[in-house]
C-alpha cells in the first residue's frame, strides 16, 4: 500500500491518480509527482509504504515506489513533465485567483487602490466559463466580534453588489464574513489596522 499525505497539492493528487489509472498496481508500482498548485506554489507531501518514507517538497519532484522497496526520489524536467501529463495538465481547470480589497477606517467604502482592482476582477470572470466568486468580509479588532462580524458582511454585501451593477450574475457570487476573526495582520484587541479591513475575493 502506498501512502500520499501533503497540503495544497491539486497538482500532485490527480497526477498520482492519473499515473495510477493504466494499472500500476498490477505492476506493484507507482510514481508521484509533485507539481505546483499555481506559479512558484509548491505544496509538500509524505509519500510511504511499508518499507519507507520519503518528503517531496520542490517543483517536478517525484517519488517511485515499488512493492517492499523504500520509495525513491527523482527529479522531472519542465519538458518531461509536459511529455508525460501535459494532456491531464491542460484538463485541469485553471488556477483560483485572489485579491483583496482594503477598505477605510470603520466603512463599507473601499480605498482608492482596492476600487483600481475592480476592472481586473471583472475581466478574469468573464475569461472564465463557468467563474464563481467567492466574496469574504474582514474586519480590524476595533469594536465588537458581533458588529465586526456585521461590518465584514456589509462590506462583502458592497462588492457583491459593486459586481452585479458591473455585469455579473448574482448567482455567481457567494458572501460571507469572518469579521475579525482572521486576521491579515495579528494585533492586539481594539487595535486599528488598516490592512485587516478588507474583502478576500477568490475567483475559481
Amino acid at each position: 500500500m502506498t501512502d500520499v499525505r501533503g497540503a495544497g497539492l491539486l497538482g500532485l493528487l490527480f497526477v498520482a491518480v492519473t499515473i495510477c489509472s493504466g494499472g500500476c498496481a498490477k505492476k506493484g508500482s507507482a510514481v508521484v509527482v509533485l507539481l505546483p498548485d499555481a506559479p512558484k506554489v509548491v505544496g509538500r507531501a509524505d509519500v510511504q509504504n511499508k518499507a519507507g518514507k520519503v518528503d517531496l517538497d520542490d517543483a517536478n519532484e517525484g517519488a517511485r515506489v515499488k512493492r517492499n522497496q523504500r520509495p525513491t526520489v527523482f527529479t522531472l524536467s519542465d519538458a518531461e513533465v509536459q511529455q508525460m501529463f501535459g494532456e491531464a495538465l491542460a484538463a485541469l481547470p485553471p488556477a483560483p485567483r485572489r485579491f483583496v480589497l482594503n477598505f477605510r477606517f470603520e466603512s463599507d467604502e473601499l480605498t482608492d487602490e482596492a476600487r483600481a482592482l475592480v476592472p481586473g476582477i471583472l475581466s478574469l470572470v468573464r475569461e472564465r466559463p463557468f467563474a464563481d466568486v467567492m466574496v469574504t468580509g474582514h474586519t480590524d479588532t476595533m469594536g465588537t466580534t458581533r458588529a465586526n462580524f456585521d461590518l465584514g458582511l456589509k462590506r462583502a454585501m458592497m462588492v457583491r453588489n459593486l459586481l452585479v451593477s458591473a455585469g455579473l450574475e448574482a448567482s455567481q457570487i457567494q458572501v460571507t464574513s469572518l469579521g475579525e476573526t482572521d486576521l491579515l495582520v495579528h494585533t492586539a484587541d481594539n487595535t486599528p489596522e488598516p490592512r485587516n479591513r478588507r474583502v478576500d475575493i477568490v475567483v475559481r
